[in-house]
């Protein structure tokens, strides 16, 4: 599929929860927010037609996140239906690692092709406090376990405040090279202001390269990250949803004052 800017559209993420064990600071305010009403939550069997439609469409590559995708139950299933539609070329989850340990093998033998790891920092107290009571060494023994199992490569996902060059960052990288990873630098982004920056490692935030769209977990399809632009899978059906979600993808992010990183999926 091509936009109105000529760019080829062959990417979609899908949020399956806004929950999350976690609280990182800047994902979630300290009182937390307001969850959509279960009976909201995108259901795996309209994910299942959302990714159908969206391979004949010429969409191949896939993520999956949250929230934190590994609290939702029978997460394993999703990925083994999603690993098994022709077409999937590229399936992959983004996960605080937290629960990894449980599942990166049986994420790996449903077909999960790879994986993304949030960690901003190697130090336990560091940790502690940034995801308001994480413990790291169940993110450390789940990215041991991701190693043996065949979700390469394995990518770091790293927050920054202002620079990759930060002592947090820098150690994150040292750590990442040491155990055979791959870092990715994330500039810390703010929805309702506009701020973002391209991905140091990756290609999120570049604009006039953007290639994806998004699926919330109450199933709307938005056409940015930084807009407030969204349409009702449900009410429009799969096909028109992404027909006016192609058409409107705007050329350069701006603003999103209507979703939180939780169930939008970052």
């Amino acid at each position: 599929m091509l936009d109105r800017f000529n760019r080829k559209i062959n990417y979609l993420r899908i949020s399956v929860t806004d929950r999350c064990n976690l609280r990182c600071t800047y994902c979630m305010p300290e009182d937390g927010v307001k969850w959509i009403d279960h009976n909201n939550i995108i259901t795996y069997e309209e994910i299942v037609k959302i990714v159908t439609v969206a391979v004949e469409l010429g969409i191949d590559k896939f993520r999956i996140t949250g929230g934190e995708p590994l609290v939702r139950k029978g997460i394993v299933n999703l990925i083994q239906m999603l690993s098994a539609i022709n077409g999937v070329k590229d399936l992959a989850l983004t996960t605080n690692g937290i629960l990894l340990e449980n599942f990166a093998e049986s994420l790996a033998k449903a077909g999960l092709h790879r994986i993304n790891i949030s960690l901003d920092t190697i130090n336990p107290e560091k940790f502690k406090l940034l995801t308001r009571g994480g413990n790291i060494s169940d993110v450390l023994n789940g990215v041991e376990v991701a190693k043996r199992t065949s979700l390469f490569p394995i990518k770091i996902n790293c927050v920054v405040k202002d620079s990759s060059s930060e002592k947090d960052a820098l150690e994150v990288k040292e750590f990442c090279i040491k155990n055979g990873l791959q870092a990715r630098f994330i500039h810390q982004m703010n929805l309702s202001e506009g701020s973002f920056a391209v991905v140091e490692g990756g290609s999120g935030g570049d604009c006039i390269n953007c290639n994806r769209l998004r699926v919330t977990s109450n199933a709307k399809i938005k056409p940015c990250l930084f807009s407030d632009t969204e349409f009702d899978i449900r009410a429009l059906g799969i096909e028109k949803a992404f027909e006016l979600a192609l058409f409107s993808k705007p050329e350069k992010g701006s603003k999103n004052h209507y979703n939180c990183f939780n169930n939008i999926g970052g």
